[in-house]
């Protein structure tokens, strides 16, 4: 604000002043033309000067008085009659506003800010410069749980604020280009979130692994290296999801993992006793059914089913499906999901630890996703958002949950032949349903245009950063009520920092900037907080780096792993003959069903000489350490 916006000594803010037809700080103009949403109003501006018309740039609010009311109105456009300004003489210019709503004055004199408005401006009403009181009024929410996050960029003396209960319980969007200040803003908003709702647990899926910076005392950070996330939580969509390695899953191959899973399973209860047992003998197994079951047993019954006389003709799927898993069960960047200690059942202590229940202090977790393999973040995210749900929804108010979705558009894309669908269906349930139950989401995303519109249509409080980008400023354009539309004329124009908050927890669109976040709490990748350091080409262990790609980024070539096995599967049949199976024809891999072994667990030794050994003169990867 100006200068003369402060306080006088007498005590009276020459902005609230209004005596007389003064310029600058009660007149600016009156009103030529008012529809049901817009005003114009003529000014006029003395000897060339700009005094005035500093006070009508666009994005300023303004009041027009109607009788005891004034009514609110933001300016969008502002032009000179003749088209030029002419300098020493009068000029004369329209504004066009529009209309948000209207401070009341009540019989006993109290004034109060409301949206609707119940006098329209009369032609030749007079505008002026708004009230700081009245900014006040119409920004503060008034509500217990509002907190501070930033200041108007109209008038910075005066707080930007929001209803947390208001923005949490039905959903949240933060849109903007990169490097507007995205990141700061989500960090900013989830530490006063957090201090509003001490309940709150919050898991982000960070693809950038820049969270973990932002909340050094408050998270825990979760990757491929600290958690073992059991296959079996996948259902049957997502374990196809890693075993086809992202590919459209074969339906022939599909059915048989329907039909063999819930059989595993059966096997895996049958070694379990007690309660678990019996809360599992409720109801019938199925292939979504989250309990655990061995890898080496679907093996087993992958085998069993082609020794088979009466299915030869579903050997070479059976056998592709085989093959299929010992990759994955052998692919080093799949050890978080396969390895030794997903095979009992940990599920209370896996989602104790990502969902922070109760948390010890610690009630974020930012699970970094970037050292996922590429074709398995989509099924990692749908476990992680469909276990989200499911905890509130039967945790009967005890538990408030809300998830963070960094780049949200990567899962759920506008066009909905692309994207994961089960990952979609996870995030568009929380989206729909989840306020009844205590679930929130929070999208954040640089591309809105190519984000699902439904998922956007259900965050009720957005805040638009800078988006150069036409076709996602229509987007935030049609999301805006209709009583704010034009805010967004100026969307693609405003500063880092900067938004245009609008929703259910802000009463009235309002443009802030974000209040500024301690740089100790900064969002940073790993990459960005190392640039800096004093290391040098010298000092860098590049051997450890070789080996970390190698695990990290190797994967085994399936069509030359396929050749290798078959060719040892025709090997073993040779053997088999030439050791007294002439029965089984010529050409086909039958063998007698091979009994399950507690040592056929990945990474587990032979305990006996009765193990089976022609498992171990194969060499499959996933059987024994020792191969």
């Amino acid at each position: 604000m100006r200068h003369d916006d402060h306080q006088s000594p007498q005590g009276v803010r020459h902005a609230d002043r209004r005596d007389g037809l003064t310029p600058g700080n009660r007149f600016l103009g009156r009103v030529v033309a008012c529809t049901g949403a817009h005003a114009t109003i003529a000014a006029m501006e003395e000897a060339g000067s700009t005094e005035l018309t500093e006070l009508w740039s666009v994005g300023r609010l303004i009041s027009i008085s109607v009788g005891r009311n004034r009514v609110v109105a933001l300016t969008y456009s502002m032009a000179t009659g003749a088209g030029g300004w002419g300098e020493n003489r009068r000029n004369e210019f329209r504004v066009e506003v529009e209309l948000l709503g209207e401070v009341r004055v009540d019989d006993d004199g109290a004034e109060r800010f409301s949206t609707g408005i119940s006098r329209y401006p009369h032609l030749g009403a007079i505008a002026h410069r708004i009230r700081a009181n009245d900014l006040k009024r119409i920004y503060d929410a008034g509500k217990a749980g509002s907190c501070v996050i930033g200041t108007l960029t109209q008038d910075e003396a005066i707080d930007a604020t929001i209803h947390i209960p208001s923005m949490l319980s039905k959903h949240f969007a933060i849109v903007g280009s990169t490097g507007v200040g995205k990141s700061t803003a989500v960090s900013l908003l989830l530490h006063k979130a957090i201090e509003a709702d001490p309940k709150l647990r919050v898991l982000i899926l960070d693809p950038h692994n820049e969270f973990a910076a932002a909340f050094p005392d408050k998270a825990v950070v979760i990757d491929t290296d600290t958690l073992d996330l059991p296959f079996w939580l996948m259902r049957l969509e997502e374990f196809a999801e890693v075993v086809f390695r992202g590919r459209p899953p074969v339906p022939e191959e599909l059915d048989f993992l329907r039909d063999l899973i819930p059989e595993a399973k059966r096997a895996f209860r049958g070694s379990q006793t007690g309660s678990a047992r019996r809360t599992i003998d409720k109801g019938t197994l199925t292939c979504d059914t989250p309990v655990p079951y061995r890898m080496a047993d679907l093996l087993a019954l992958i085998d069993e089913r082609m020794g088979r006389l009466d299915g030869r003709g579903e050997k070479p799927a059976l056998r592709a499906l085989k093959v299929r898993l010992l990759s994955a069960i052998g692919d080093p960047r799949y050890r978080f999901l396969f390895s030794t200690n997903t095979i009992n059942d940990t599920i209370l202590k896996t989602i104790a630890h990502v969902f922070r229940i109760p948390g010890d202090g610690r009630p974020i977790s930012t699970f970094q996703l970037a050292g996922i393999p590429a074709e398995v973040v989509n099924s990692v995210a749908s476990i992680l958002c469909r276990m989200a749900f499911e905890l509130t929804l039967w945790g009967d108010g005890g538990i408030h949950m809300l998830v963070v979705c960094e780049e949200a558009h990567r899962y759920v894309p506008a066009d909905r032949e692309l994207g994961f669908l089960p990952t979609r269906q996870a995030i568009a349930r929380i989206a729909k349903e989840g306020r009844k139950y205590g679930v929130s989401l929070g999208i954040i995303t640089q591309r809105p245009g190519e984000l699902d519109q439904t998922i956007l249509s259900q965050c009720s409080t957005v805040f638009a950063m800078r988006l150069a980008n036409e076709r996602d400023q229509e987007i935030i354009r049609s999301a805006l009520p209709d009583s704010a539309t034009s805010t967004t004329s100026f969307l693609s124009a405003i500063g880092n920092g900067e938004a245009i908050a609008f929703g259910e927890a802000i009463s009235v669109p309002m443009r802030m900037k974000f209040a500024r976040v301690p740089d100790h709490i900064l969002p940073q990748a790993r990459a960005t907080a190392d640039s800096h350091s004093d290391r040098t080409p010298d000092t860098v262990d590049l051997r450890g780096v070789i080996a970390r790609m190698r695990a990290t980024e190797s994967a085994t070539d399936i069509a030359d792993f396929q050749s290798s096995v078959l060719q040892r599967e025709e090997e073993d049949r040779r053997q088999d003959k030439a050791a007294g199976f002439a029965r089984m024809p010529e050409g086909s891999l039958d063998r007698p069903l091979e009994p399950y072994h507690p040592d056929m667990l990945p990474g587990a030794r032979p305990s006996a000489p009765a193990a089976d050994t022609r498992l171990v003169r194969r060499g499959l990867p996933g059987y024994y350490s020792n191969d």
